[in-house]
């Protein structure tokens, strides 16, 4: 099933995690304080290089070992931005037979929780990272 796989799920702004939840603790996450910004900048670095080089923002997937790590990009207006910027949903699952499957149950399973993060926090005050908080209850109910 999806839901035993899924490691954690998290959205990435301006190269930080402003939302983010573990369903299950990796050996590699008990460091977590000290890497969590480096791994958003990560992903926004590969996102932002896959736009640029390839004139193509539709990367979804990263393989490293026995994990997956999953992107789905969107755009979102931060209150006092002149246009919309990206934003990035990520999840990380532990890698199964067929990565392809995964990563099409991911990303369909997790679209409606990207729509409604982007209709509540859309124009809002993107550099109060406490105005995210709550929506960390919001993922973690959406998946039991």
């Amino acid at each position: 099933m999806f839901k035993d796989n899924l490691i954690e799920i998290g959205f990435i702004f301006r190269g930080f995690t402003i939302v983010s939840h573990n369903f299950k603790e990796l050996q590699i996450q008990k460091k977590e304080d000290d890497m969590k910004d480096l791994k958003s900048a990560f992903i926004s670095a590969i996102s932002s290089f896959a736009e640029t080089a390839f004139n193509n923002n539709n990367l979804e997937y990263l393989e490293s070992g026995n994990i997956l790590f999953i992107f789905k990009m969107s755009k979102v207006k931060s209150r006092g931005a002149l246009s919309d910027e990206p934003l990035i949903l990520y999840g990380l699952t532990q890698k199964k037979k067929h990565p392809d499957k995964l990563v099409q149950k991911f990303l369909k399973k997790t679209e409606p929780i990207l729509e409604n993060f982007i209709q509540k926090y859309n124009n809002q005050d993107f550099t109060d990272i406490n105005l995210f908080k709550p929506f960390n209850n919001e993922v973690k109910e959406y998946f039991i």
